[in-house]
């Protein structure tokens, strides 16, 4: 195990030496990678590599060019960014005005802001105020990573946890990896299987080849053959011109069959015929194409359970289970979800401009009850819900009051993991002991306000407090970061 963060990038499109020294100091110290350009055009080209995760530039990126070169050209990245770049932050910088130019500086900072920028900063910078913003739309809060891969600057993909299922998944994938066998990845939806079956791909023999996918559960019988198989010209209607399939696109390299489960019993046996002699015909032609390709299949079903009822042919299981491998639920590995948290701060707290010192205990209390139907997919969509309409520098369920009725336990005896209760959302019945009182009586407002829809004299009234004590409890959950009940 691990403790890596990805190393961001930061672009400081300017030609002023004491201010490129400045800010490549303070990234040094936060261990983030800067890169400086001196024109509009290597700016630009930088950002089209996918390697910018923030820019600072300034409204004259080069004040020694000719006036007519000069004009506005930070703008003119700034213009040039947005237009393709929309969420890429960008800080723009200016020199300080003289006693007749603040009026054009009032102007330049609202066309800054009015054109996308996050912030208008005016010489000398100072370095808190660099340093916030940084914390704010780069947060790179550790997170403990079992595997991941990089190309260049950016990460091709990470697996986020340290909990031993997750331990034994990672190792058993990385054993299969290196060989030929192909691979039934086993798992619910929203597990990380694609993620795990990338693992595979990358640590493999064939990772400088092609690793090609397809979702057999979004395609009808028909489709499905023409992508996989490709057709020639003419094969049916809209057919204008030769087209590879899937497995010759993956010659030489690996093919996952995400979500195998899906075809139809009709097609399973061209599949087997493809996979097991490794050649076929595309649709409506006769020329026999010979294929070198692993695959990698995923499903969220029991295969074993669908062959005995029928709907899974036994020779393809047998044929694509030559290494299975299980991707366990979350609920059984929520020592991850804190490492989890982080990581999905980590990406999208910068989307809505949030510093995040902290993780709420109680919303942590609660994610360890909650059973977690949608796995890791769903965890990520309630963090950035929390984010979104959240304040402040604690991250909790404060201002997404629908959530507490979502993330409620099931009862024991529905805790079955192979149970269609899962789906469904029932109160805890469990006691209070052991629950701190303070977190009982914030519990308390937020079930009586959310029974009175909102209503603050009905909820004060049913608790037998004033309006004013009501208000205050509130508010002092607000400053404090703890539970807010509205």
């Amino acid at each position: 195990m691990n403790k890596q963060e990805d190393i961001a990038n930061v672009l400081i499109a300017d030609r002023d030496p004491d201010l490129a020294q400045f800010l490549l100091k303070i990234l040094a110290r936060k261990g983030i990678r800067g890169h400086l350009v001196g024109d509009k055009e290597n700016a630009l080209a930088f950002v089209e590599k996918g390697r910018c995760d923030f820019l600072f530039t300034s409204d004259i990126i080069n004040p020694q060019a000719s006036a007519s070169s000069r004009s506005q050209d930070g703008f003119k990245l700034l213009s040039a960014v947005k237009a393709n770049w929309p969420e890429l932050p960008v800080v723009m910088i200016t020199y300080p005005p003289g006693s007749q130019n603040l009026q054009s500086l009032v102007e330049t900072t609202v066309k800054a802001v009015h054109q996308g920028c996050c912030d208008f900063l005016v010489k000398p910078l100072e370095a808190e105020k660099v340093e916030t913003l940084l914390d704010t739309f780069l947060p790179n809060h550790s997170v403990s990573t079992l595997a991941s891969a990089h190309e260049d600057t950016h990460c091709l993909y990470r697996i986020v946890g340290q909990s031993t299922p997750l331990h034994q998944a990672v190792d058993l994938a990385k054993r299969i990896a290196p060989t030929s066998a192909p691979v039934l990845i086993n798992g619910e939806s929203g597990t990380g299987k694609e993620l795990m079956a990338y693992l595979i791909y990358r640590e493999s023999k064939r990772a400088q080849c092609p690793y090609i996918r397809i979702n057999c559960a979004a395609l009808s019988d028909s489709l499905l053959e023409s992508e996989l198989f490709g057709h020639e010209k003419g094969a049916f209607t809209g057919a204008y011109t030769r087209r590879k399939g899937r497995f010759e696109m993956a010659h030489g390299g690996t093919l996952l069959l995400d979500e195998i489960s899906e075809t139809p019993i009709s097609f399973q046996a061209k599949l087997l015929r493809v996979i097991e002699q490794q050649d076929f015909e595309r649709v409506g032609g006769n020329e026999s194409v010979k294929v070198n390709v692993r695959i990698i299949s995923t499903t969220n079903k029991d295969l074993l359970q669908e062959v005995q009822k029928g709907t899974f042919r036994a020779d393809l299981y047998y044929r694509l289970s030559g290494a299975r491998l299980t991707v366990c639920p979350l609920r059984e590995r929520k020592e991850d979800l804190t490492d989890l948290v982080w990581y999905f701060v980590n990406l999208y707290a910068r989307d809505v401009n949030r510093h995040i010192t902290a993780l709420d205990p109680a919303m942590m209390d609660i994610f360890a009850q909650y059973h977690w139907p949608g796995n890791v997919r769903q965890l990520r969509n309630v963090v950035r819900t929390s984010l979104i309409l959240g304040v402040g520098q604690t991250l909790s369920l404060a201002d997404a009051s629908w959530l507490f009725d979502e993330l409620q336990p099931l009862p024991q005896h529905e805790c079955d993991t192979n149970d269609a209760s899962y789906e469904k959302h029932v109160q805890s019945e469990s006691g209070l002991g052991g629950i701190p009182l303070e977190l009982i009586e914030q519990r308390a407002i937020m079930d009586t306000l959310r029974q009175t829809g909102g209503n603050k004299t009905k909820a004060a009234k049913v608790l037998g407090i004033s309006d004013r004590t009501l208000r205050d409890r509130i508010h002092r959950y607000r400053r404090e970061g703890c539970l807010q009940p509205v």
